[in-house]
């Protein structure tokens, strides 16, 4: 199946098996609910993206999207790979430091990047600050001078291109908070042209996430062969790769395929060098998240509801972006999907909703559900809402399991705060 990890498979057991680890073995080990990261998976994304984009436009560097999933555990694997760093705040900065990464191989992203976070970048030698509005110029020059550095730097344009994927992570539209618009890039040019500490090397761009339609990449990529021609630049960062299978029906640009149609636009035109931001297609179908089943609630002729452990709380993606996952009950791997049912998390939101009118075997309280493709901004954008502790994440290989991240406990919970 597309949105499964490349190493998962029914083990005689009849029990879902990642990374050679018995997932139920994990729910026992670990608890529920529980992050699992296959690390094969996420070592196969990252080389299929450095072969292939080679392959057909050598000078080029894959930098990973932390913003996908970003703990020191994940970095250091992405890091073994060769990748460089989509960086987007001060926080990622300080994560891809502590997980041993180069600052030189990350590239800084932002719309409203604060001053003291563009003080720690140059402080610790990021090696592209990604600028995105005029007034961002106006504070690196403020900066620079009173460090008496020097930064190389990418503009980010807007390009108004139409992405056709959830209105929420469209980025390239004209009406976008990101990136310089295009009747003010001459003036942006010239900005970053008259600072004696900063460097253009060239523009970027990124139109959304989880695209199908390989065209708008394409009309991404000539834009930006134009303004790199025009202005002189060496260096082309197009943002973001295509989407993932979220279901198995769904179906994807493959990585090689999206690399040579890339490939073709810069071939022959331009010896600049090609930068590219995948996140959630080289963590995505890495990750499958562990849940126990708490309760069975079933309403004649209206919905049977699979109560479940976790929610909301540590994936909002359905609630926010009306995301649609597909499950497996872990423990009966193999079983026939008979009932139609509907998986409900443990919030307080009649909108808790992780999977709506999906077919499973008969379900029992105490089995393991497994929602697939969950590796990408999941932990990322999980919260303590109703007050309750993030889960654990383990990364597996190998029949082995590592704790990469600790479950939140109630002392964490109040950790920050303060009693008067």
């Amino acid at each position: 199946m597309r949105n499964l990890p490349d190493t998962a498979k029914i083990n005689k057991h009849n029990h879902l098996e990642i990374g050679g680890v018995d997932s139920v073995d994990l729910a026992k080990e670990f608890g529920t609910p529980l992050y699992v990261m296959d690390e094969a998976t996420i070592r196969n994304r990252c080389r299929q993206y450095i072969d292939s984009f080679r392959k057909y436009y050598p000078n080029t560097d894959i930098a990973y999207a932390c913003k996908a999933l970003c703990t020191a555990g994940i970095l250091k694997v992405v890091d073994s790979e060769g990748m460089c760093f989509d960086v987007s705040s001060g926080g990622e900065v300080y994560t891809a430091l502590k997980s041993g990464c180069d600052p030189k191989k990350f590239y800084f992203h932002g719309n409203n990047k604060t001053i003291a976070e563009l003080k720690m970048a140059l402080e610790v030698g990021v090696g592209r600050i990604m600028v995105d509005t005029t007034q961002e110029i106006i504070n690196l020059d403020e900066i620079t001078k009173e460090l008496g550095q020097g930064v190389e730097v990418m503009l980010r344009i807007n390009p108004g291109i139409e992405a056709h994927t959830h209105k929420y992570i469209k980025t390239g539209l004209i009406d976008s908070k990101f990136g310089v618009p295009q009747n003010e890039i001459d003036e942006a040019v010239k900005m970053i042209q008259k600072h004696k500490y900063i460097k253009l090397v060239g523009f970027h761009a990124h139109i959304g996430s989880q695209i199908f339609d390989t065209k708008s990449f394409v009309d991404e990529v000539k834009l930006l062969l134009e303004l790199t021609m025009k202005y002189q630049t060496h260096e082309i960062n197009i943002g973001g790769g295509p989407g993932v299978a979220y279901l198995d029906s769904d179906n994807p640009p493959g990585i090689d395929a999206y690399a040579e149609q890339v490939a073709k636009v810069l071939k022959g035109k331009t010896e600049a060098k090609l930068v590219l931001e995948p996140g959630r297609s080289i963590v995505a179908n890495a990750g499958v998240t562990l849940y126990s089943v708490g309760a069975i609630k079933d309403i004649p002729k209206i919905r049977k509801y699979i109560l479940v452990d976790g929610g909301l709380a540590d994936n909002p993606r359905p609630i926010l972006y009306q995301a649609i996952y597909d499950a497996k009950l872990a423990n009966k791997a193999s079983a026939v999907p008979v009932e139609k049912v509907t998986i409900a998390g443990r919030s307080c939101e009649s909108g808790d909703i992780l999977i709506k009118d999906i077919k499973l075997p008969k379900t029992e309280i105490n089995d393991i559900l497994a929602v697939l493709c969950t590796g990408a901004y999941n932990y990322s954008m999980a919260s303590n809402y109703n007050r309750v502790g993030r889960p654990a994440m383990v990364l597996v290989r190998c029949g082995q399991a590592s704790l990469i991240v600790e479950r939140e406990d109630y002392e964490d919970l109040i950790r920050k705060d303060i009693i008067l």
